[in-house]
């Protein structure tokens, strides 16, 4: 069986150029669901569970749809505070493959919330 079977080529262990993670793409992506779901949105402790995991939920779609990240698993983190001038100060810690794996954030704010959006990507070997 060569590379051109249908079966397609399992045995890769680094992605293609054209099928790496992109930190830009995946940054305008975040960008363009954040300003569309969020920018008349007021802070709300109630409705912060279910607004974040719908934003994950959107964002991961999305680039699942447009996007389409052969091999990857995408995970996205998204976080919602209070707007009240005050300063945040946000951390991870990954342990991975530097030539395949990647991550990009996204901020959002308004004058009620702010929203920090990290996903990372992890190529399935």
């Amino acid at each position: 069986m060569d590379s051109t079977d249908a079966g397609g080529n399992t045995y890769l262990i680094r992605p293609t150029y054209q099928n790496k993670f992109k930190p830009a793409l995946v940054k305008e992506c975040i960008r363009k669901i954040l300003n569309l779901q969020l920018s008349e949105q007021q802070y709300n402790p109630e409705q912060i569970p279910g607004l974040t995991r719908s934003l994950a939920e959107s964002i991961n779609d999305k680039l699942k749809a447009e996007v389409g990240f052969v091999r990857y698993k995408l995970v996205t983190q998204v976080v919602i505070g209070e707007q009240r001038g005050q300063g945040v100060k946000m951390a991870s810690r990954c342990f991975w493959d530097a030539d395949t794996d990647n991550y990009t954030e996204g901020l959002f704010a308004n004058d009620s919330l702010f929203c920090v959006v990290a996903v990372f990507g992890c190529y399935f070997y």
